[in-house]
């Protein structure tokens, strides 16, 4: 069974610094493209970055852009995502999420099979 299982969030203040991790397993081989997208109460699922892990392409919402960073370490098999210059606008459950390949839909919950908990994350101004 394929499990995505984050970890890192909580709670600081704006302008804090959090790194929220997702580790893999029961996936026979390496997913080619890893996510993070995050959810507000009553809000859409928003997309938050990409990480192309085959041809290490990264991609991030503009929201994000220049504050976060994904990376992957693929000793352990988990995809990181450092969240620098935390806002109030920023809290949200940050779930991870995984697929075989980036196709068109790689920054759209539409292109990922699978998912993880989520974690929280709380900014307070």
């Amino acid at each position: 069974e394929v499990q995505l299982v984050e970890h890192g969030g909580g709670s600081v203040q704006a302008g804090g610094s959090l790194t929220l991790s997702c580790t893999v397993s029961g996936y026979d081989g390496d997913f080619g493209c890893m996510g993070w997208f995050r959810q507000g109460p009553g809000k859409e699922r928003e997309w938050v970055s990409t990480l192309n892990t085959l041809r290490y392409f990264t991609f991030y919402a503009e929201a994000v852009k220049g504050r976060f960073t994904i990376y992957r370490d693929n000793a352990d098999n988990t995809v990181y995502l450092q969240m620098n210059r935390l806002t109030p606008e920023d809290a949200a459950e940050y779930l991870c999420a995984a697929s075989p390949m980036c196709g068109q839909e790689a920054f759209n919950p539409r292109g990922f099979t699978y998912w993880g908990q989520g974690t929280q994350v709380t900014v307070s101004s």
